[in-house]
Formats: C-alpha cells, sequence, structure tokens
C-alpha cells in the first residue's frame, strides 16, 4: 500500500475548519487507496486524521517516539504502531513508508517536519512531494515567504514549483500524480 505522511499537531487549533478539512483529509486518503503514516498521537489533529482513516476503513501506520509513548499520547488503535528513539529516526521512518508529504495546519513541530521534508528534496535526500494543505488559508503567510526566498534569490523558481500550497485535494492529487523529484543544485 503507499502511504501517505501526514504531519499535524497535538492541538486541533481554534476553528472547526481545521478539524473539517482534517476529516476530508482523512477520506480522501482511502478514497483514493492510499494509507496514512503519521506521528502516532490521539490528540488534536493527529487523532483526528487517523480515526477519519479508520473510520473509512483504512490504514493507518502511526510512528512514534518512546518519549511520547511512555506519556500515554500514542492512538491505541492503528493498523500498526511502531516505537522508535527519537525524533530524527521517526521523521525518517515517516518518509521511508510514504509516496508524499502533506502538513495539516500546525505549530513550530508540524513546519520544522515539513520544512525538513522539502530541504532533502532539495538536497536530493527525498523523492516525496511536499504539499501544505492550505485550509482556511493557514499557510498564506508561509506562501508569500516563500515566494519572497526566490523574490531574493534563495530558492530557485524551479525548486519553489515543486512544494505546493492548496486547499484542494484534487490539485494536491494531481500534484503528486505528476511529481518529479527537483533537480539537484549546481553551484557555480
Amino acid at each position: 500500500m503507499k502511504n501517505i505522511a501526514v504531519y499535524c499537531g497535538a492541538a486541533t487549533g481554534n476553528n472547526q475548519i481545521f478539524i473539517d478539512g482534517t476529516k476530508e483529509l482523512g477520506h480522501w486518503i482511502v478514497e483514493n487507496d492510499y494509507g496514512l503514516t503519521y506521528g502516532g498521537g490521539v490528540f488534536g489533529l493527529m487523532g483526528v486524521i487517523a480515526d477519519s482513516v479508520m473510520e473509512n476503513n483504512g490504514y493507518v501506520h502511526g510512528i512514534i517516539t518512546e518519549q511520547l509513548n511512555n506519556r500515554n499520547l500514542a492512538h491505541p488503535n492503528l493498523s500498526k504502531l511502531d516505537i522508535v528513539e527519537t525524533m530524527d529516526i521517526r521523521k525518517k521512518e515517516m518518509l521511508n513508508n510514504s509516496i508524499a508529504s502533506i502538513a495539516l495546519p500546525g505549530g513550530p513541530g508540524t513546519l520544522e517536519e515539513i520544512s525538513e521534508a522539502f530541504s532533502w528534496a532539495k538536497l536530493g535526500d527525498n523523492d516525496n512531494p511536499c504539499i501544505f494543505y492550505n485550509i482556511g488559508h493557514y499557510y498564506d503567510p508561509l506562501k508569500d515567504f516563500f515566494d519572497n526566498m526566490v523574490d531574493k534569490g534563495f530558492l530557485e523558481q524551479s525548486g519553489r514549483k515543486k512544494v505546493l500550497f492548496s486547499n484542494s485535494l484534487p490539485e494536491i492529487k494531481r500534484f503528486i500524480d505528476n511529481y518529479t523529484p527537483p533537480a539537484l543544485r549546481t553551484y557555480k
């Protein structure tokens, strides 16, 4: 089974639109014959995405650290749960167990994980497309910042096209289906 790695946090935010959009993503994952790989948590949008996939008889693979598992934060009803030693191992395993990476609205941890996945793609260490699921225009300021990176010469336009900001699941599907990893940067 091809899994989608979803990065999200243990909070739901302060707007119902984030929960609703997360449930839509979970249903979309199952409808498109994907499984879910995520951080293994039971709270916040992590729990919402896992529950929405499982409610539709989908496959959910959680990867959680020992520390978080020892704090009773792991979802108890997953298809598979791997407990790993560190966050670095978790992030690498999530990429290895997926064909695409999608960030839901979230906090610093969510941003760090999807940014690292994109950075690794630029370095040639990740062949997965990276997507910001822009529910309620949550990621608009970050999208503008990525465009500013291009304007200021810190990101090539060709590289910028390799990360998607979208609130459209059909557009996300097309992006995944037509994705080719970025060319490795050449230095002068």
